[in-house]
């Protein structure tokens, strides 16, 4: 059988890069930037208010209480020059534009309120309240590095500085089609021998949750011609996809029986539980990774998280490779097979123990739900003691 790590290293030796685009704002969140994002003009672009108040010289409040007549207002947003001279002061808005002569700001908390005249019952030293051009960025400067994930502060940063659009590498768009004659939609009533379709809900949500744009495509039953007829029409709008089940060693098994003629899908036996059928390879012109998880819901996920969401990793311009693992301590006993990697479904606790689930049948998916990592036993390894230590991989 081959390795995990053989298997991983063949689908990160295959994937690529996704091209950069230019994004329009409302379409970058999640996207990987390809460029120097620069501040064309310094940010806050001129001295500010940073607060309600009342625009002052800091030496006409030396001394308080103080009364001061009150010549102006001004607004944020106001684009008329003001001035304030000594012994004078201009009522301000948060924002607005710090007048010609002042130079603090008086918290309107501090004061009456007044709108004619102000008193003023605490001192406010030179600058107080006042946000000074380019305290945030300088102009010239790089606000953002290529490779920098767009999450939503750095969307804010790229609209501070005036960008409407930015050159990113898109998020990968991932076709998910589950097979299975006997798979029912959920909210239908099942009929004699069938099951409700879970693989498509879960593996879409896992691509979401990895950083893509999940499509869940409308499930096939065990003809391999009415699967190839719905993956030619998924492919038009993917840059992956993934399937589940069809990929095993018995009678009807679709997505082998349609893909394996092709020549670029190869169908192996991975060194692993759950999960050990595992297809990969291209398909149609555009040369499109395919992934043939199994059809049992644990085996698929599993499945997912080991070699889907690295290669996802890769295709948004991220650094990728086996899922990060941490150190824990067994609570309990583990078994697991001579020479295959087990990846047992635990629940991940604050105080470094990790507690194994009850059901780890590959078909037992309310057990992978009460889980929160994934207990890793290497292949030469059969029997774990309790409070062993032991990688895992939190999900």
């Amino acid at each position: 059988m081959k390795s995990v790590d053989a298997h991983l290293a063949e689908i990160l030796a295959t994937v690529r890069p996704l091209a950069p685009l230019e994004l329009e704002l409302e379409r970058a969140l999640g996207a990987t930037l390809a460029e120097e994002v620069v501040a064309p003009v310094p940010l806050p672009p001129f001295d500010n208010s940073a607060m309600d108040g009342y625009a002052v010289r800091a030496a006409d409040i030396a001394e308080v209480p103080v009364t001061l007549p009150v010549i102006d207002d001004v607004a944020a947003g106001s684009d008329q020059l003001r001035a304030v001279g000594p012994g004078h002061a201009v009522r301000i808005m948060t924002g607005a534009p710090v007048p010609a002569g002042a130079d603090t700001v008086v918290p309107v908390e501090w004061t009456d309120g007044g709108t004619v005249t102000v008193t003023i019952g605490r001192t406010a030293p030179e600058g107080n309240a006042i946000r000074r051009v380019g305290e945030d960025v300088n102009a010239g400067e790089v606000v953002l590095e290529p490779g920098t994930v767009i999450g939503p502060a750095q969307l804010g940063i790229i609209a501070g500085v005036g960008r409407r659009r930015v050159l990113a590498r898109p998020l990968p768009r991932v076709v998910v089609l589950s097979t299975g004659a006997e798979l029912a939609e959920p909210g239908t009533q099942l009929q004699p021998g069938q099951i409700w379709d879970s693989n498509s809900f879960t593996l879409t949500a896992a691509v979401r949750a990895a950083g893509g744009e999940g499509f869940r495509a409308p499930t096939v039953g065990d003809d391999p011609g009415a699967f190839l007829d719905q993956l030619d029409a998924q492919l038009l709008r993917a840059d992956a996809v993934i399937t589940s089940g069809g990929v095993s060693m018995g009678a009807y098994e679709p997505v082998k029986e349609a893909l394996s003629p092709l020549g670029t899908v190869r169908f192996e036996k991975v060194a692993m539980q759950p999960g050990m059928p595992q297809g990969f390879g291209v398909v149609g012109e555009d040369q499109v990774p395919i992934f043939a998880l199994p059809g049992n819901p644990v085996s698929s996920f599993v499945s997912f998280m080991l070699f889907v969401r690295p290669a996802l990793l890769k295709m948004r311009g991220l650094e990728a490779g086996p899922p990060r693992t941490q150190t824990a301590y067994v609570v309990g006993p583990l078994r697991s097979p001579a020479g295959r990697r087990s990846f047992l479904r635990g629940v991940l606790d604050e105080d470094g123990t990790v507690t194994p689930v009850r059901g780890q049948g590959s078909h037992q998916l309310a057990a992978l739900a009460t889980a929160n990592a994934l207990i890793v036993v290497p292949e030469d390894v059969t029997e774990v003691p309790a409070g062993t230590a032991v990688e895992v991989i939190p999900l």
